[in-house]
């Protein structure tokens, strides 16, 4: 068991969630900046216009990368801060803002990952419809092929969209994310589609702006499932449930087929079209071949996962976490054998290089009397994750891992309770302090280096 010679070892994050500055330097406005002034929405009224004030720190936010030995950095253009408008007008300040950062990354021999959509959604765009108006896949394409023309003569990694379960499930299925809407199943659906052909677009425009060859790919999100036991059945049982479609309504969404098949394989699990055949909007072959442009690289983000078994009735059957089971600060199972037995699942099922292109905890970090960040439970998850990551190396193309996140940031919904950075920041003075974590992170990666 060994990681590839030019393993990716790196952090992630995005920009709303980083940058601050939202409203200088001709930037336009995004979905989060508005959502975030309707106070109550969320935790303690806290807003992204600040955070972690990257835009004007982003040096020596690249120095702590470089201090560490990250060979990565993946990180998400925001939409609105180059096309204020969404279209049309560019903003040559915040092109000059990615330039430079991408030279300073460069410069400390940092390979950059761009994410061209991490929810970041211009605001004049959402007052046309925003996902639900098919110009989108336009739109996302003029932003695309910006990307592509402006930063690909360095750049030569994109990932097109980030967690689409989550920004249609969070933002317009339970309205707890930006833009705040319960839409209707059949404008959830239309969303579904606009989302997929804007992605294809997306590859489309990258590849023809581009100054070199690129590797494009796409980052979904889902919880893994892994087997109790490694018999042949609880493994089969496993692998069903993972790419099977919650039967909850309001949580369709959430599963890894309904995106990544279309995208990967150019056709819709069964599943899906039986359960949603009344709802879907139609798909023409013209729109499926746009869905599934070729891609070089799959991305995806995990967390936890749930384990699984094969039930008497040869089903899988979910197991109970026990009482005690571990959780994170913010909730969600410690689940180590998802870094496993996910990767594995969808290199079987898609056979593409893939990349963890994101991974971490929330931890309830303090500075300590010695002026330290001691995150002993951040330490034990990743060695845990990453042991079970090391075990499936020798079994799939594994490229890289991402750990979320560099930097306490502005969690969404949750503000800035919650702590995934290996890096600690105080909001106030926007001081950065390495956590024990990061110290850990850094040794672990000269040695798998």
């Amino acid at each position: 068991m060994s990681y590839q010679k030019d393993f990716a070892w790196g952090c992630a994050t995005s920009s709303y969630q980083i940058e601050g500055a939202y409203n200088e330097d001709g930037k336009g406005l995004n979905i989060w900046d508005v959502f975030c002034q309707d106070k109550g929405r969320v935790f303690e009224g806290h807003t992204g216009d600040i955070a972690c004030d990257h835009y004007h720190l982003f040096k020596k936010d690249v120095e702590l990368m470089a201090s560490l030995g990250l060979k990565a950095y993946r990180f998400s253009i925001n939409w609105a801060r180059v096309l204020p408008e969404g279209t049309g007008r560019i903003n040559e300040k915040g092109i000059a803002f990615y330039n430079e950062l991408i030279d300073c990354l460069l410069a400390k021999n940092i390979t950059p990952y761009i994410t061209l959509y991490h929810w970041e959604l211009p605001y004049e765009l959402h007052k046309q419809g925003g996902w639900l108006n098919p110009n989108i896949v336009e739109w996302f394409g003029e932003y695309a092929a910006l990307v592509s023309e402006r930063f690909s003569d360095r750049v030569t990694n994109f990932f097109t969209i980030n967690e689409p379960q989550v920004f249609i499930g969070l933002g317009y299925i339970t309205g707890e994310h930006a833009p705040g809407l319960k839409c209707t199943l059949t404008d959830q659906l239309i969303m579904h589609q606009n989302v997929l052909k804007a992605h294809g677009r997306a590859v489309q425009k990258l590849r023809e702006k581009a100054h070199q060859p690129i590797k494009i790919g796409i980052a979904p999100t889902s919880s893994m499932c892994y087997p109790k036991t490694e018999s042949k059945e609880d493994i089969e049982a496993a692998r069903q449930a993972i790419f099977s479609i919650p039967e909850d309504r309001y949580r369709w969404a959430w599963n890894v087929t309904a995106w990544s098949d279309p995208v990967i394989l150019g056709a819709f699990p069964d599943e899906f079209l039986k359960r949603f055949e009344s709802v879907m909007p139609h798909y023409s072959q013209e729109d499926m071949k746009l869905i599934s442009e070729p891609t070089d690289i799959y991305g995806q983000n995990i967390y936890n996962g749930i384990e699984i078994r094969c039930g008497e009735d040869h089903k899988p059957e979910y197991i109970k976490r026990d009482a005690g089971f571990p959780y994170t600060a913010n909730n969600w199972p410690i689940t180590p054998k998802s870094l496993y037995w996910g990767p594995y699942f969808l290199y079987e099922r898609y056979k593409k290089p893939i990349y963890i292109t994101e991974n971490g905890c929330a931890s309830p970090d303090f500075k300590s009397f010695d002026g330290k960040i001691h995150d002993g439970g951040r330490i034990n998850f990743l060695e845990r994750y990453l042991t079970e990551m090391e075990k499936v190396t020798d079994k799939i193309d594994l490229r890289g891992y991402f750990q979320w996140s560099l930097l306490d940031n502005f969690e969404w919904h949750c503000g800035y309770r919650d702590r995934f950075g290996i890096t600690y920041v105080d909001f106030e003075t926007q001081e950065r302090t390495l956590k024990d974590s990061a110290l850990w992170y850094k040794e672990y990666i000269k040695q798998h280096s």
